[in-house]
């Protein structure tokens, strides 16, 4: 268990102590942004990894106790979750956003704010956190708890640091696509700063989202042992 906690601290940490504070602005005033992404990339794979396979080692151990069991009801939500999950990721990965590596430059673009962004400025962190309380939901046991515990809590804190970081460095280029959206999934909408329109979203988009979906929920079995069926 000290190794997949240790794991999952790390992943956690290194993301919202490092990339996104005034330390990652010290770390590339000393050496620059290319290497420092290069070192990140590095660290942020070899995290992933090392909680990856933490997390396979633990689920049979002895120590890992079950605070809660599936049901039927908690087997339906988390396919819906799943669902909203992937259309949120899919599409905030293929959404141009000046929120995502390398691409402040998009706000430049007078229709910056459209499709999903109208919902949320993250919409895959948001994808992130549905996954994996989704997950939560359904796997009570300790190891599970922090696996996907340690994802959630990364993607939740993860959009206020990124928020943060970019006010810092793009000061009031940043403040105008900020007022404009939100944080929190459809608060804009809701507030009347931004209006639904679904269209904007890209057909493409969704059909995608889904196609990962349906692939996801038929390949689980070959790919973590367990059906996300059944």
């Amino acid at each position: 268990m000290t190794s997949l906690l240790a794991a999952a601290l790390f992943f956690v940490l290194l993301h919202l102590l490092v990339s996104g504070t005034p330390l990652r602005d010290a770390i590339t005033g000393k050496i620059g942004d290319g290497p420092y992404m290069g070192l990140f990339s590095l660290a942020s794979v070899a995290g992933l990894a090392w909680l990856g396979l933490a997390f396979a080692g633990s689920r049979n151990a002895d120590w890992n106790l079950a605070y809660w069991d599936i049901t039927p009801l908690t087997w339906k939500i988390q396919l819906a979750l799943q669902a909203v999950a992937f259309l949120f990721v899919v599409v905030g990965l293929t959404t141009p956003n000046p929120t995502s590596v390398k691409q402040e430059g998009a706000l430049q673009r007078p229709d910056v704010v459209k499709g999903m962004l109208r919902v949320t400025r993250h919409p895959f962190l948001w994808g992130v956190a549905l996954w994996a309380a989704g997950h939560l939901l359904v796997n009570g046991d300790r190891a599970s708890i922090a696996l996907f515990g340690s994802m959630l809590v990364l993607a939740l804190f993860g959009t206020a640091s990124i928020d943060a970081k970019r006010k810092r460095a793009l000061g009031d280029t940043w403040t105008p696509f900020a007022a404009q959206t939100s944080n929190i999934p459809f608060a804009a909408i809701l507030t009347g700063r931004q209006s639904l329109k679904v269209g904007e979203i890209g057909l493409w988009r969704i059909l995608a989202a889904i196609v990962v979906y349906v692939a996801l929920v038929f390949a689980h079995p070959f790919l973590f042992g367990v059906s996300a069926v059944s």
